[in-house]
């Protein structure tokens, strides 16, 4: 499980997303993004969230968020993403 921190705004995303790729392919045949922790984000969070489900899908593994804040799942449905990031996704 990878745990994102409290603060996921644009000012943070690129570095984030950029350390978040190493860890991603540690990761076992399953991703899972903690997403808890998240108080303060931007639509960035969900740039990041969906770069974190293309990488792992891309090598074979599931993806999904737990703990993800309501606040962000009513960003991600209002970018008509929320399907690609609430649940387990297969890969494809």
């Amino acid at each position: 499980m990878i745990t994102l921190p409290a603060v996921l705004t644009h000012d943070v995303a690129a570095a984030l997303a950029q350390g978040m790729a190493g860890e991603l392919s540690h990761q076992a045949a399953e991703v899972v993004l903690d997403a808890k922790a998240l108080t303060v984000f931007d639509s960035s969070a969900l740039a990041v969230l969906l770069d974190a489900r293309r990488q792992a899908l891309a090598t074979g593994k599931t993806f999904s968020v737990s703990g993800l804040p309501a606040r962000l799942q009513q960003l991600a449905m209002l970018y008509g993403v929320a399907g690609l990031i609430s649940s387990a996704s297969a890969p494809t």
